[in-house]
């Protein structure tokens, strides 16, 4: 795993073994991903997901054929790997083949769960945990994570005819898509439309929100063992704050936490899990 992504300090903390887990993990979903983002023709990527899903039962069932799904099959039974989550990040996937609308917030909230809960609950099995609504918590992180994905990438994603916001929620701040293609083309004089800053205020409302039901879920008892999921969250909601404080100016750039600030993070983090609860 490289320092390219978010995920790099809060994964710095775990065990080597458990580190292997997850750069195996992590790669094999990557390449899913891939299979989708890096390919134009929507009947190409179709078959190429296809055959991820028949890899997926291979490092279950069978005898693997790619580098990701051989490195993954030796560590599937041993962290008892759980394949429901690896089907469904491939549905999820899937779902980006073609461009969608989701009308309203509860027809986006499956997506969110399949292509990045998903890999949370997948985490959760080689973290490890005691009591079971770690899963909720797991689960919940997961859609506070893909909301600010979401929230930080809509001039790149509709730049590919994507657009995660929900109809109704646009429908309710008066923004057509219209709109969002003005904020795209004027990008560097910031959010120029009330109506649009108000839209992504929701948007950024909406994933705080999940962000604090997740760490509501989750046990005090349990927090050093998923540490490593504490760090994602925190560098995640220092995103969401960056966001805000830019104006909602997701147009100009990608709003992203510097590598220094994410390793300070992950520093405070682990000393307040470690160190600091202890006194």
């Amino acid at each position: 795993m490289t320092r390219k992504t978010s995920f790099y300090y809060s994964f710095l903390v775990l065990p080597k073994a458990k580190r292997e887990v997850i750069v195996a993990v992590w790669d094999f979903c990557r390449a899913v991903d891939d299979a989708v983002d890096l390919e134009s023709d929507p009947v190409k990527a179709r078959v190429a997901l296809e055959e991820w899903r028949a890899e997926v039962a291979r490092v279950f069932e069978g005898t693997p054929r790619t580098p990701q799904g051989v490195a993954l099959k030796k560590l599937a039974a041993p962290f008892s790997l759980p394949r429901a989550e690896f089907d469904a990040l491939v549905d999820g996937v899937g779902m980006d083949i073609t461009p969608q609308r989701f009308r309203t917030f509860e027809e986006l909230v499956p997506y969110c769960h399949r292509v990045a809960s998903s890999v949370g609950l997948i985490c959760a099995e080689i973290f490890g945990y005691r009591d079971p609504v770690v899963r909720e918590y797991a689960r919940d992180l997961g859609v506070a994570l893909q909301l600010t994905n979401i929230l930080r990438d809509v001039a790149v994603d509709f730049a590919q005819q994507r657009l995660y916001i929900p109809i109704d929620d646009m429908t309710r701040f008066g923004v057509s898509e219209d709109d969002i293609a003005r904020e795209c083309r004027e990008a560097g004089a910031g959010v120029t439309s009330p109506a649009v800053r108000a839209l992504l205020e929701c948007q950024a409302k909406r994933a705080h929100e999940f962000f604090a039901k997740a760490s509501r879920e989750l046990p005090a008892a349990e927090r050093r063992a998923v540490l490593a999921a504490e760090i994602m969250r925190a560098i995640y909601e220092e995103t969401l704050r960056r966001i805000e404080a830019e104006g909602f100016d997701v147009f100009s750039r990608v709003i992203r936490v510097r590598r220094v600030t994410q390793a300070r993070i992950a520093a405070g983090v682990l000393w307040d899990t470690t160190v600091g609860r202890s006194h």
